[in-house]
């Protein structure tokens, strides 16, 4: 199961308060048509939180159903308890997805030791019929992993990468150094895709991907090519509109984004709200200022 490359992470459509799977299953035809790596369901973007486990198996199971051979599908799995990760884990994998990634419990942060996130995390990897992705997002959970502990998190021969979303790239360095080659560190931060590759980072998952695959592709493969000068120069062109979609607007920008390019995204569940005119008028500048990705192939 590789990482390398870029994932979606993608949001989940509804209609009404009701799932919406053909639209789902539209969506990921759609962006399995281009150079993305795969597609991570039940994430942040994917309202997780918003889900019953019904529904969630539901999204995991549609998207199973029209993801090609090669490509990597991830789902989200994570719950407060381990034992409800546990169970959740198992399900995903009995779907058939590639991988879970299990952000840390957060309700009682302020009792969540180092040692307690080692032990659960190995327990959910115990149990898990698939490899287990780390998932940091101290912006949201209020825990941050630090490189030591995903250190020894990484002696676990399930648990095989994380997610570093704290968009902190000395954070991602320390991640790299503290482990393997084995162990695949991505990012979940666009505005620092470009410098989190340059430290190590071996791909992203990006919200912005979700809206601009082609264009988070072309960056990685300038890094590749080590084509630095030109591989900056994109960067900076993606951060205004990857501020919008993540930092600003959050899972609303992003599903605004998507209507505005043609795919289905609609509106979030409550208590989240759909975006404001102003901002669907911000995205939509955003998005006209971006280069073409048949420009970006041709000026490089």
């Amino acid at each position: 199961m590789t990482l390398h490359g870029v994932l979606a992470p993608i949001p989940t459509p509804f209609s009404g308060e009701a799932l919406d799977l053909d639209a789902l299953a539209a969506n990921v035809t759609h962006w399995m048509g281009g150079e993305l790596t795969g597609i991570v369901v039940l994430g942040t973007n994917g309202e997780a939180v918003h889900l019953d486990d019904d529904e969630a198996d539901r999204v995991i199971a549609r998207t199973r159903e029209v993801m090609p051979a090669g490509r990597t599908l991830v789902a989200g799995t994570a719950r407060e308890s381990t034992r409800a990760t546990i169970a959740a884990t198992r399900r995903a994998g009995a779907l058939g997805v590639d991988a879970v990634l299990v952000r840390t419990p957060s309700f009682f942060k302020a009792l969540v030791t180092p040692d307690g996130l080692v032990d659960h995390f190995r327990a959910v990897a115990d149990a898990s019929p698939v490899p287990v992705l780390l998932y940091n997002f101290p912006q949201v959970t209020g825990v941050s992993l630090s490189a030591e502990l995903v250190a020894r998190l990484a002696e676990h021969p399930n648990i095989t990468g994380i997610k570093e979303s704290s968009g902190n790239v000395l954070q991602v360095s320390q991640l790299v150094h503290a482990t393997d080659g084995a162990f695949q560190v991505v990012v979940g931060s666009a505005q620092t895709f470009y410098a989190s590759l340059c430290v190590g980072a071996v791909g992203g998952v990006l919200a912005l991907a979700c809206v601009q695959p082609a264009l988070c592709t072309r960056l990685l493969q300038l890094v590749i090519d080590k084509r630095f000068d030109d591989a900056l120069v994109l960067q900076q062109q993606l951060i205004p509109l990857a501020e919008l979609v993540t930092t600003r607007y959050g899972v609303p920008g992003l599903k605004a984004a998507m209507d505005l390019v043609g795919l289905a995204g609609g509106e979030p569940r409550l208590p989240l709200r759909p975006c404001a005119a102003r901002a669907g008028d911000e995205i939509r500048e955003a998005l006209a200022a971006l280069p073409a990705p048949s420009d970006v192939a041709h000026s490089v």
